[in-house]
């Protein structure tokens, strides 16, 4: 198997990561088997995204993981080629090689099944592609910041891959009686993958007084990330 070009890319791409276009933005590879979509994506991520490459297979996109080192790879999860994996399997073959590489699935599916399987392969987030090419573009910066971003809607997928069961008490913990009401809802919402002005809307609070709330949260749980927030409450059925 030979490693192929990106798609559509040529010499080019392998210039698209040289130090100058590095520092110009947050590098992404996109993998999507549909060439209208991979194009359209393109056009529409912010001006900040630098696409360094495409590929349309899991095995072109394992290859081109490894040998571009993006940033993030905005990825579909059902992809022909390998070993029928999709996705999930372009994560498992490619992440141990890239090990600066995260991985935002992106796909039309909203199936349990395929949500599961590609966060417990890795991926640091999973969105629908209804998301606009705004939304696809903050995902994916949040996901290289070490957020953990999820549309809202899948969160319950989230928590069946972590064992979760419907109607199951959450735990009480000596953490969770640190927090206070409000901080346990903007806790929750968070970690559900809500953005800071998705939380503010739902619960009528200024942007400021969420990011406020995120800081003494992270401070008394010992947590430094959004991504370890969601890990916690994941692993304490609190979502």
């Amino acid at each position: 198997m030979t490693t192929p070009e990106p798609i559509g890319q040529g010499d080019s791409a392998r210039a698209a990561i040289a130090p100058s276009a590095a520092s110009a933005g947050l590098r992404v590879l996109i993998v999507d088997d549909h060439s209208i979509f991979r194009s359209g994506l393109r056009a529409e991520l912010e001006a900040d995204i630098i696409v360094l490459g495409e590929a349309a297979t899991v095995d072109a996109a394992v290859l081109s993981v490894i040998d571009l080192q993006p940033r993030v790879v905005l990825l579909d999860v059902h992809l022909p080629g390998g070993h029928g994996g999709g996705g999930a399997e372009v994560i498992r073959e490619a992440g141990p090689r890239a090990p600066h590489t995260l991985f935002l699935a992106l796909s039309v599916s909203d199936a349990a099944d395929d949500v599961v399987s590609v966060i417990r392969a890795g991926a640091r987030g999973y969105i629908t592609k209804s998301a606009s090419g705004a939304e696809v573009s903050d995902a994916a910066r949040r996901v290289a910041d070490g957020d953990a971003v999820f549309s809202p809607r899948l969160a319950g997928f989230v928590l069946d891959a972590f064992g979760a069961v419907a109607g199951e008490t959450a735990e009480t913990t000596e953490e969770l009686d640190r927090l206070s009401a409000r901080e346990t809802e903007v806790m929750r919402l968070i970690a559900r993958g809500y953005s800071y002005k998705e939380v503010a809307s739902t619960l009528f609070i200024a942007a400021k007084t969420v990011e406020t709330h995120v800081s003494a949260v992270l401070r008394k749980l010992q947590l430094s990330s959004r991504h370890e927030l969601t890990a916690w409450a994941l692993e304490r059925k609190l979502l």
